[in-house]
């Protein structure tokens, strides 16, 4: 098999106190294994869900969306589709499960594409869809570290 690597961004971290809101940005986070992201409600409920990921490009294009849909609304920001990490430069639902992800010092592996969108969500509301169930990844903790926004991420398939 050959083996593929690439380069990307963070654009955010982010964590929330409760299930079912919308995360808030943090400066560095911390990845722990089998848990997911510290101080975030989600952390160690599911195995294949530990850590989401969801491109800035979709935010974008969700948030024009969610404008046309209702103008004079608020754009979408990262962390409103309560992703734990923002990314920028590649597109994370076309990468294989099993890719690595070395986020700062810490390693993930690829688990899960997309999910369910729960019934009370506020973009699928206002927009009519939501990018979390085709767009949004998640990781599993494979190597605990931290990150934040200045470090270099990369990925690797293969």
């Amino acid at each position: 098999m050959q083996v593929v690597e690439g380069e990307f961004e963070i654009v955010s971290l982010n964590v929330s106190e409760k299930k079912g809101t919308r995360k808030k940005p943090i400066p560095k986070a911390r990845f722990a294994v089998g848990q997911g992201v510290e101080g975030d409600a989600h952390s160690g409920l599911l195995e294949d869900r530990q850590v989401s990921l969801l491109a800035i490009e979709e935010i974008v294009e969700a948030s024009a969306a969610c404008v046309k849909a209702a103008p004079g609304a608020a754009g979408l920001v990262p962390g409103d589709f309560a992703e734990n990490v923002t990314t920028k430069g590649v597109v994370l639902h076309e990468l294989p499960l099993g890719t690595r992800l070395y986020i700062g010092s810490a390693e993930l592996e690829l688990s899960k594409i997309g999910k369910e969108c729960h019934a009370a969500c506020e973009i699928k509301r206002l927009v009519g869809e939501c990018v979390m169930p085709k767009r949004g990844v998640f990781a599993r903790v494979l190597v605990a570290g931290e990150a934040c926004l200045a470090d270099r991420c990369r990925y690797r398939i293969g």
